[in-house]
């Protein structure tokens, strides 16, 4: 099963981080990577840039409205994640623990990523997933 760790931190916690001196940080996701890697439960693992330079696209309205950076009532953002591949939501919670991201504010969300195979198969749309990920690999 895969499961997505989603980093998530408040304005406070981002705030701390500015005091680390840059290279720990690097360090210290590293190493907790590599021990991933090494028990072999690493998909993929990505970190965001800052919310500031992303937009908001609402749907709330037709057309949707872009809007510069987070949502203003943002109490936390979310700022990378990992997914991984484990035998359980268990696993991927002692995982999540181990993550180098303690302090006020610092929080993991974890979640199951569907499988196409928990889709109905006899979808058009379906198939044509199933096919491109077959032939990007991906199956």
């Amino acid at each position: 099963m895969k499961y997505m760790l989603i980093m998530r931190a408040s304005d406070e916690a981002y705030a701390a981080f500015q005091d680390v001196d840059f290279n720990e940080i690097i360090e210290s996701m590293g190493r907790y990577n590599n021990e991933m890697i090494s028990a072999g439960v690493l998909v993929a693992a990505e970190g965001l840039d800052d919310a500031s330079q992303g937009v908001v696209v609402d749907y709330s309205s037709e057309p949707p409205v872009v809007t510069d950076g987070p949502y203003g009532e943002t109490k936390e953002l979310f700022g990378g994640f990992w997914i991984l591949d484990v035998a359980s939501k268990e696993e991927a919670v002692e995982w999540a623990k181990r993550a180098p991201m303690s302090g006020p504010g610092m929080k993991a969300e974890i979640r199951r990523v569907t499988s196409i195979d928990e889709f109905p198969q006899d979808n058009e749309w379906i198939q044509k997933e199933r096919a491109w990920r077959v032939a990007t690999g991906q199956l």
